[in-house]
């Protein structure tokens, strides 16, 4: 498995690219804002001859969904997430607006709704949706078995866990996702934040201070 990671918008999402050997790609939490940043990201799928399968949200907070729209207008792949965040997606415009942003697009209709245990096919490989509600009521991790690789949006972080102090997060269920579905993965498993630098199951289960 080969993976991409574009850091993008003044909030500096972790936007990833992976694709295995057949060429078939999937894109997870396009937070593109600036032009530049979406330009990249489609100059290096067309570069490497890559078909993009799939297009995930790990949630649907705006960071990570600016680039919604340049996705399925570029690409024609429409979002894949749950839908108990849609609230945030649907009212965009007022969310960015209490942290000083102007934006004007409305956010396109998900694709597919993903739950908990849900598969994502592509190339030789699949990827398995993981519920990790906590951060917000719709988070996924997604986790790629074969790969060893985690996903996981703002659930989890090198070092911390994402923040709950929106209307809508609940710190219990968060820790709660974290430990039951997430620590439980093997140790080597490598862990993609949303935001930062990368970490793995086992670092997280030894350091992180706010799962002891």
């Amino acid at each position: 498995m080969q993976l991409k990671k574009f850091i993008v918008n003044p909030i500096q999402v972790n936007c990833y690219l992976i694709w295995d050997d057949t060429k078939e790609a999937v894109l997870i939490d396009c937070g593109a804002w600036f032009d530049e940043e979406k330009e990249n990201i489609k100059q290096f799928i067309e570069d490497n001859g890559l078909m993009l399968k799939h297009y995930l949200n790990t949630h649907l907070h705006f960071d990570h969904i600016f680039g919604n729209a340049f996705v399925e207008e570029t690409f024609g792949v429409k979002a894949s997430a749950n839908d108990a965040d849609w609230p945030w997606a649907e009212n965009i415009k007022e969310r960015v607006a209490r942290f000083g942003i102007t934006y004007d697009e409305k956010v396109p209709p998900l694709g597919r709704v993903l739950n908990d245990g849900d598969e994502i096919l592509f190339g030789n490989s699949r990827i398995v949706a993981i519920a990790v509600p906590g951060h917000s009521p719709g988070s996924l991790a997604y986790h790629v078995p074969e790969a060893k690789m985690l996903f996981s949006g703002d659930a989890l972080f090198r070092g911390s866990i994402g923040r709950t102090d929106f209307p809508d997060s609940n710190h219990r269920d968060l820790i709660y996702s974290i430990r039951g579905k997430l620590l439980t993965l093997p140790g080597d498993t490598v862990v993609y934040p949303g935001h930062d630098r990368e970490t793995t199951i086992e670092f997280e289960k030894t350091n992180n201070m706010y799962l002891r």
